[in-house]
Parts: structure tokens; C-alpha cells; sequence
């Protein structure tokens, strides 16, 4: 890959992975506060509904951004931003989803690309 590409991978990772942390924040701040009211989208129960979305919204994130097991960390946003697209705004105007394609488009860009040489998985 060029410099550039590079470059590029760093902007999106730590781009879309910091601002997914705005999301994924609260969640856990709820999560520590002991509160587990939540969706419950694909029937797993609330409190697990919980701690898989802290997962794909602050663990993954995390390691997206640093560059650790890119590939492999995007797998649980992808998953859940096409939950949150097509089951829980699946009949919502495009705007209301429109949140949720942008990340999962990016987080799948990321997945097929990797992290780049400017990371630690290349360190």
C-alpha cells in the first residue's frame, strides 16, 4: 500500500472509531451504573443486548482505532450497526438509518483493508 493509503486508513479508523466511542460511552456508563434497560432486537435479553453492544460500540472501537486485530474487531460493529439499520430502523426512513449504514459501511471498508502500516498490528 502507498502512503497515502496509509494515511487514509489511519483517518478512517480513528475517525469512525472515535466517533462510535460518542455512541458506545454511555452505554457503558450505564452498564457500570448497574442499569441493564435495553433494546432487545434479536431476543437475547436485554442485559446481554447490553454488554454486546458495549463490546461492539468501546471494546472494538478501541482496538480499531490503536490498529489491534483490526480485521477481527470489526466484525461485532458490523454486525450490530446491520441490526441497528435493518431491524431496528428497518422501517424507518433513510434518514433515520442513515447513521447506522454510514458506520457499517466504513467498519466493513476497514475490515476488508485493514488497519495499514499505521498500526500496531503492523508494528
Amino acid at each position: 500500500m502507498s502512503k497515502n493509503t496509509d494515511l487514509g486508513l489511519l483517518i478512517l479508523r480513528v475517525g469512525v472509531s472515535g466517533l462510535m466511542l460518542t455512541h458506545g460511552l454511555p452505554k457503558l456508563l450505564k452498564l457500570l451504573q448497574g442499569n441493564f434497560e435495553f433494546a432487545d432486537p434479536i431476543g437475547l435479553g436485554s442485559t446481554i443486548s447490553l454488554i454486546l453492544i458495549v463490546i461492539a460500540e468501546v471494546i472494538c472501537p478501541v482496538l480499531i482505532l490503536v490498529g489491534i486485530k483490526t480485521r477481527i474487531a470489526t466484525i461485532p460493529p458490523i454486525i450490530a450497526m446491520a441490526v441497528a439499520a435493518f431491524m431496528v430502523h428497518g422501517a424507518d426512513p433513510i434518514g433515520t438509518k442513515e447513521k447506522a449504514l454510514l458506520y457499517l459501511v466504513a467498519f466493513i471498508a476497514i475490515g476488508l483493508m485493514g488497519a495499514g502500516k499505521l498500526s500496531l498490528d503492523k508494528k
